[in-house]
């Protein structure tokens, strides 16, 4: 069976770990976490960077520092992973789904201003496969309308926009270093901090509430209990690992491309299939290869076949609008066509730093194989 992910290890994982226990700091915010967060400060150029326990903990804090109120609105794509929802509806607040593009899949910044009422406080873009949303425009948006823009920037890592690293466009953004993405620590993210408006409370959100990182500092003779928050931080186990990660980033992106490159390639003279598109602004990190299907092919069956065959393809995100609870905790804004058309049509084939020109070959040998015989 070819995976449809494999951890990639560049090898010092364990001895920076190792290390860690050696200094007898295990329990977070030590230097390998100080090393991780000035990493990604630079190369995103954030005001600050704060490492969390996933992704879903740094959306978390950001509907936290947000400061929404029950009734409270924010839009978002329905087509993407259910912690961008879970994050807001923990606060009270009500998501507010709108269609994607047709093209990219991110969404389409063409109807969020109609989707905006007196209850309206963010906008949560997501880089839907490493591929950017139109920020310019929504950040336009929200200008006007006095409100929040929150990066789901999950998947976006080493990714941009003309020349700009994605997460660095709203006011708070987030980043995820699952198993699956392309960097990663087992579990993992990062709260990226572009509005200065918002360090000081993050710290203390961070801290279990706590003024612990002003006495770190030695701005506070002892910490106490200041405002709410929760246990965001990562143990330094789980930060030394992820320096290993960071290290290497541009050298694991480089060889994801390869497999993209490969993939995108080598999938030209399928004409049933659609393949991902990326606007000539956008500069990718090759986190996903993904195909649309036509709907003249069964894909339950076309994944079926694949899998049989020793492929690990998978489908995606359930769109948000229909699952239960988005039915429960939220509000369409529009007919959803290329949200219900993409979820029903989308296929994503195995990517993994470390595959190389045989593995691409088996997987696209059997890809062709298998849409021939259905299309017959």
């Amino acid at each position: 069976m070819i995976p449809f992910n494999k951890p990639y290890l560049t090898g010092r994982e364990f001895t920076y770990m190792e290390e860690a226990v050696r200094a007898a700091q295990l329990s977070g915010n030590g230097r390998f976490t100080q090393r991780c967060q000035r990493w990604l400060q630079q190369r995103i150029d954030a005001r600050r960077v704060l490492l969390t326990q996933s992704c879903t903990a740094a959306i978390e804090m950001a509907a936290l520092l947000a400061d929404l109120q029950p009734g409270d609105e924010v839009i978002m794509p329905s087509f993407t992973f259910v912690s961008t929802a879970n994050a807001f509806v923990l606060r009270g607040a009500r998501p507010v789904f709108v269609d994607v593009r047709p093209d990219t899949l991110n969404i389409d910044a063409q109807l969020i201003e109609a989707a905006i009422t007196s209850r309206t406080r963010a906008i949560v873009p997501v880089h839907y496969a490493g591929v950017g949303c139109d920020m310019e425009a929504i950040v336009d948006i929200a200008r006007r309308h006095d409100l929040i823009v929150i990066e789901d920037a999950a998947q976006a890592l080493g990714s941009s926009l003309n020349g700009r690293p994605l997460g660095s466009f709203g006011a708070l953004a987030a980043l995820s270093f699952h198993e699956t993405k392309n960097v990663m620590s087992g579990e993992g993210g990062a709260l990226l901090i572009n509005d200065e408006r918002f360090i000081a409370r993050a710290e203390i959100l961070w801290e279990k509430g706590t003024d612990r990182v002003r006495f770190h500092r030695g701005e506070v003779s002892r910490y106490t209990w200041v405002d709410v928050g929760s246990s965001y931080l990562p143990s330094e186990i789980t930060a030394a690992f992820l320096w290993a990660q960071l290290e290497s980033a541009d050298e694991i992106t480089a060889g994801r491309l390869a497999s993209w490159n490969a993939y995108y390639a080598g999938s030209a003279d399928l004409p049933f299939l659609r393949r991902p598109v990326v606007p000539p602004t956008c500069v990718h990190n090759a986190h996903m290869f993904y195909l649309l299907v036509p709907p003249s092919l069964d894909r339950a069956d076309l994944l079926a076949t694949l899998n049989a065959r020793g492929v690990n393809a998978v489908s995606h995100y359930v769109p948000l609008h229909s699952a239960p609870a988005g039915v429960r905790f939220g509000r369409v804004a529009s007919t959803m066509p290329v949200t219900d058309d993409c979820s029903a049509r989308l296929v994503r084939l195995p990517l993994w730093m470390g595959m190389d020109a045989r593995v691409h070959q088996t997987v696209l040998d059997t890809l062709h194989e298998v849409v021939a015989a259905q299309a017959l």
